[in-house]
């Protein structure tokens, strides 16, 4: 039992993990297209980014192979959610032919 709440507690850690990454990216890119200075601001954040990443991944995972797959999960579980959130509305290609029907 305790090692099932274990997995779950890396599972847990790997969404955090994934939320401050992918949040963090968002944040990046956001302030990044504004910035005087935008190498600097990437850098940065991909080095704090990457940083806490690894770094959590290794206290999470406490030397088991398993909690760092859970975390591992986890991580990957919220990229795919704010991939799905960031997405652009596509368009419909039905649209584009109305659209181009009236421009002749």
């Amino acid at each position: 039992m305790n090692e099932v709440l274990n997995l779950i507690s890396a599972l847990v850690a790997g969404f955090l993990l994934g939320a401050f990454f992918f949040g963090g990216l968002w944040w990046t890119v956001q302030k990044g297209l504004s910035s005087k200075q935008p190498a600097l601001l990437f850098f940065g954040s991909l080095l704090l980014r990457t940083g806490t990443a690894v770094a959590g991944f290794f206290f999470a995972s406490g030397g088991h192979w398993e909690r760092l797959l859970m975390c591992l999960l986890g991580f990957f579980i919220v990229r795919r959610i704010v991939l799905r959130l960031t997405r652009l509305p596509e368009e419909d290609p039905n649209q584009l032919t109305k659209e181009a029907s009236h421009a002749t």
